[in-house]
């Protein structure tokens, strides 16, 4: 498994500076500790001019990162009592998009979200966190569960995109997410999107027609992947990190260009450094929204998420002359 990126290179080497300091003083017992305090500094402060100076395609490799936290690590750290549903009632149970019901401090939720694996035999069990049609019939089912007995709607994203093989579209995996943006759109409950990772074309916005969508601070939301942008614009993927850098896909950007309504903060170096700490920061933000929207009725709720996505974009009408 890979642990450390290209960017932090720097960094790793310090570290491995410092340990072997560590280990030849226990062995020599020789006091070393002044050059291992300054040691310690220079790392600190490297990791600090680093992580605060990150590029767009920087932050796509740590949204990416193999020892990132997916779906159920946050769940098992937020949530108590998780019942995972199963199924569509047509087809099979999608592994890519799970569904439940969890406790989050006295409040209980219908809990969505996109699930990659670990490794090779994970991931190809959980299909990349790629969903089929599947998947996302059995989110709609229980978004509208969650719209009959009147329960908050929280969703993870964490994919690429919906998988896009022959077998999906054979089952019609474009109406399948065009139905859910459709009914989302009208379902009488707060629903709540957070973007822990990638959040990749019609795959992601297919469980976020949401109130409120919120990013970690590493996460990126796009209709497509910078490297596919790149094919098709450069015929040259490669050029990846130039056009994620157009793209304005980072977090940051989003918010300033009002389509995420919160940054959720992320430990330094990213959330896999501090998995706990950035649940918890997620939990910090559900909470919020969800004592928000108590005190709204079914008329300010739809009406608020249907201004939300009217608002995205910014557009300019022209006459035309005759």
């Amino acid at each position: 498994m890979e642990k450390f990126l290209d960017f932090e290179e720097p960094i790793v080497e310090i570290a491995k500076r410092i340990s072997e300091l560590q280990a030849s003083s226990q062995s020599c017992k020789v006091d070393l500790s002044k050059q291992i305090v300054e040691l310690e500094k220079t790392k600190n402060d490297l990791q600090q001019q680093i992580y605060k100076s990150l590029t767009p395609w920087q932050r796509i490799q740590i949204a990416r990162h193999k020892s990132r936290p997916h779906f159920l690590d946050y769940i098992k750290l937020i949530c108590k009592d998780f019942l995972e549903f199963h199924g569509d009632k047509y087809f099979y149970d999608d592994k890519a998009l799970l569904c439940g019901i969890a406790l989050i401090d006295n409040h209980y939720m219908i809990i969505i979200g996109h699930q990659k694996g670990r490794d090779l035999e994970d991931n190809l069990i959980r299909n990349f966190g790629m969903a089929h049609p599947e998947g996302y019939k059995k989110a709609l089912r229980f978004m509208k569960f969650a719209e009959k007995f009147n329960k908050p709607i929280i969703t993870f994203i964490d994919t690429p995109g919906a998988y896009a093989g022959i077998t999906a579209e054979m089952r019609g995996q474009a109406r399948a997410i065009a139905e859910n943006l459709l009914i989302m759109s009208t379902i009488k409950v707060p629903i709540i999107s957070i973007v822990i990772g990638e959040g990749g074309s019609g795959g992601a916005l297919g469980i976020s027609i949401s109130n409120k969508i919120l990013c970690l601070e590493n996460a990126y939301y796009s209709v497509i992947s910078p490297e596919g942008c790149a094919a098709i614009i450069f015929k040259d993927s490669s050029k990846a990190p130039e056009v994620a850098k157009a793209m304005k896909i980072t977090a940051k950007d989003l918010f300033n260009l009002k389509i995420v309504d919160e940054v959720i903060k992320e430990p330094l170096g990213g959330a896999h450094y501090d998995p706990i700490k950035t649940a918890n920061n997620i939990k910090v933000a559900i909470n919020k929204y969800i004592q928000y929207y108590k005190s709204k009725n079914v008329k300010d709720i739809l009406s608020e998420r249907h201004a939300k996505f009217r608002q995205i974009g910014i557009y300019e009408t022209k006459k035309m002359c005759v």
